[in-house]
């Protein structure tokens, strides 16, 4: 319950479960999709009011930023994990512990971030062979936006915190509001002030921290054991040590697969800027698509994660075959409409004949077909709900970063074709869906072992 008597919680112990999924999924499905606008409402708007070079400026950052987000995201897995095995076994003072050294964490990683962004800003544009009549504009974006990583971090951290005990509705409405000033403020800068690049980026910092602002204070306003307080701020060692073994795996294995990223975005540089501004721009739309299958992923782990700490394990399998069948059903369903009105969807962003070719090309290759990540990101969470995070890492570094590594480096040189690179998406996620449920079934009743016990007395 919360101070002003509206409880956010779910039960996700008892009672029917496909409704709660579902009410659950998608208030986090509408939170990714508002989050990415922030990066897709800046391309937007630079390729309307202020050039194509500024547009694909924008869009080279899109992997590095994706990176970044999906390392955040990953990370925080650990966050809902813990809290919400803690919640199970209703150990009170260990949730203020806990979220307190989440915080904390979160904050002491984001400025290390700065700090290294800023120096390598540059240098990672290069090495991506960013072209260089846009690497000067793509620079000035990228280090702006490192600034709002603590923002970023913060957001994604406490959001974790409140998911954990069911509320995925007040991170949506704070990137509601934060989203629409966002788009706001990309406007008055570009049209009114005249700036370029630099001023959707600040737009976007602005949005970030008014973001983690608000979950914040939702986390202040709440009742104990889950009231924070910068004065409380602490390291509880054993916390994050359970943090980081359950969430670094997550981050690093989003950040190795946004690197896979990394390369495909360098292969497609290689066609020129209407490439890379064509190619950030269906991306949108195959994380749009993704973002529902995102959804009843996080929605699995924490279920999962719940159930697994009460000994539930039929409730488990039970959740993980309604997150699995929802994330294969809602994500078809949006990509095949993306790919259907395309002409509608990439109007919105520019009418260069040429991005717009590039863009069409991609959607093809990898937004009609964005539902079959579904069986491997849905079954990693249920892996990792049991607290098992290394075994989904491995397989996804193996299924989709290698295989992404080894078709660009081993086969795109001798078919240098940019409808021939896009078949990349579809058969690493094949690939490793088929790893990752084979691993699952094979270890499903070892599961329930990987969930340490209370951690404190």
């Amino acid at each position: 319950m919360t101070k002003n008597g509206k409880t956010h919680q779910v039960d996700m112990l008892h009672g029917p479960l496909l409704q709660k999924l579902v009410m659950f999924a998608l208030p986090l499905t509408l939170t990714s999709i508002l989050q990415q606008l922030f990066n897709s409402a800046d391309t937007a708007v630079v390729g309307h009011f202020v050039s194509s070079a500024a547009q694909a400026a924008v869009g080279a950052n899109s992997s590095v930023i994706n990176l970044l987000v999906n390392t955040f995201v990953g990370m925080s897995v650990g966050a809902n994990v813990v809290v919400a095995a803690l919640i199970a076994r209703d150990q009170k003072k260990a949730i203020s512990d806990a979220v307190h050294t989440i915080i904390a964490f979160s904050l002491a990683v984001s400025f290390l971030i700065i700090v290294i962004g800023e120096l390598f800003a540059a240098p990672i544009l290069r090495l991506m062979a960013t072209p260089e009549d846009v690497i000067g504009l793509a620079t000035l974006y990228l280090r702006i936006y490192f600034v709002g990583v603590p923002f970023e971090m913060v957001y994604n951290f406490a959001s974790a915190i409140l998911r954990a005990r069911g509320d995925s509705q007040r991170p949506l409405y704070s990137l509601m509001l934060s989203g629409v000033i966002n788009v706001i403020l990309n406007l008055f800068f570009v049209i009114v002030l005249g700036m370029s690049v630099d001023g959707v980026a600040y737009a976007t910092v602005i949005s970030n921290a008014i973001a983690a602002g608000m979950v914040l204070y939702f986390l202040m306003t709440e009742e104990a054991p889950f009231t924070f307080s910068f004065q409380k701020l602490h390291i509880d060692r054993a916390y994050l040590h359970r943090v980081i073994v359950i969430g670094a795996p997550a981050g690093f294995q989003g950040a190795l697969f946004s690197i896979s990223n990394v390369v495909v975005q360098s292969a497609i540089n290689t066609f020129g800027s209407a490439a890379v501004a064509g190619g950030s721009i269906a991306l949108y739309f195959d994380l749009f698509a993704y973002f529902f299958c995102n959804g009843f992923s996080q929605a699995c782990v924490t279920f999962v994660s719940q159930n697994a700490a009460a000994g539930k394990e039929d409730r488990c399998r039970k959740v993980f075959s309604l997150c699995l069948s929802c994330a294969l059903l809602f994500t078809f369903i949006v990509g095949a409409i993306f790919v259907f009105f395309q002409d509608f969807f990439l109007g919105l962003y520019t009418a260069d004949a040429a991005v717009l070719s590039f863009a069409s090309i991609k959607m093809l290759h990898s937004c009609f077909f964005e539902f079959l990540e579904a069986p491997f990101d849905v079954t990693g969470s249920a892996i990792r709900g049991h607290g098992n995070s290394m075994l989904p890492t491995i397989i996804t570094i193996i299924g989709t970063c290698l295989s992404r590594l080894g078709y660009v480096f081993f086969l795109f040189p001798y078919q240098h074709d940019f409808a021939a690179l896009m078949n990349v998406y579809p058969i690493s996620w094949i690939l490793t869906s088929i790893i990752m449920l084979f691993a699952y079934y094979r270890m499903e009743k070892k599961l329930a072992a990987s969930l340490p016990g209370t951690l404190k007395p």
